[in-house]
């Protein structure tokens, strides 16, 4: 599908990969929604979209709330027009081992609160955009009858999860195994699903990091020997939009990691 002129809802946009892919698409054409639960990140994307020429709008949206959901994408499409592009990004993490040091078990408010973030926010939304993607025209693209294109965000750590992972891992392996399904279901209507699963990118949690901890975890990755640059992750989700053979894949970008048990 070709992005210019596209409306596009971009979720988890106000910061890192979901920005930086919020930008990437608006630089390429789209009409672009940033969602994120915190409206100022949001608001901040898309003011630099706008300044750059291109069009943006800044929406407050909790993506485990159907009522949130359905609201930003009513109001992203009587601004834009209906959407044919979701991106998934949105997502929280968290590293507690099942049993700590005292014998104290992981709270299940703990788990359940990154499922629901990471997996049940991810469906929702995707089972809401793909319903109004399928009461679209199909595009006159060269006889394919495409309609829409939904990119979710996975994690190496759905294949490779370390120690204290267990609700990070089970919510991105969700969405891994989520992925072949949701494009059977919608390849009738001309609809693609596409999973990128990122592993260690330089984005504003990593920032959190000390300097010496982010040199340790870039030195682990094979090549190249760095952090990921959401730059390369919002690429990689343009060019899945713009390739319509691509479809029901989990693609892991990752430079070639591996991750150890701890």
């Amino acid at each position: 599908m070709q992005i210019q002129g596209q409306a596009a809802l971009v979720t988890g946009g106000g910061s890192g990969l979901g920005a930086e892919t919020a930008r990437e698409l608006a630089r390429r054409g789209a009409k672009v929604a940033v969602l994120d639960v915190r409206r100022e990140a949001a608001q901040r994307v898309a003011d630099e979209i706008t300044a750059a020429g291109g069009q943006a709008l800044a929406l407050a949206c909790d993506i485990t709330s159907p009522t949130d959901a359905e609201a930003a994408i009513a109001a992203a499409a009587e601004a834009h027009g209906p959407a044919r592009l979701l991106l998934n990004i949105a997502g929280i993490g968290t590293a507690r081992r099942l049993v700590g040091k005292d014998g104290t078990p992981m709270p299940l408010e703990d788990f359940r609160r990154v499922i629901e973030v990471n997996l049940v926010g991810t469906f929702n939304m995707t089972r809401l955009a793909a319903a109004a993607m399928l009461k679209l025209p199909a595009l006159d693209d060269g006889g394919t009858g495409e309609r829409g294109v939904i990119v979710c965000t996975a994690s190496v750590a759905a294949f490779d999860g370390q120690v204290g992972q267990e609700a990070y891992a089970a919510s991105k392996g969700g969405v891994a195994a989520m992925t072949l399904p949701l494009a059977r279901d919608l390849a009738q209507f001309g609809v693609r699903a596409v999973t990128i699963a990122p592993g260690l990118f330089h984005t504003p949690l990593m920032d959190e990091l000390p300097q010496t901890v982010q040199e340790s975890l870039a030195a682990s990755i094979p090549f190249p020997k760095r952090l990921g640059r959401p730059s390369e992750f919002a690429a990689l989700a343009a060019s899945i939009i713009e390739n319509t053979a691509l479809n029901g894949e989990v693609i892991r970008l990752d430079g070639a990691l591996r991750m150890a048990p701890r």
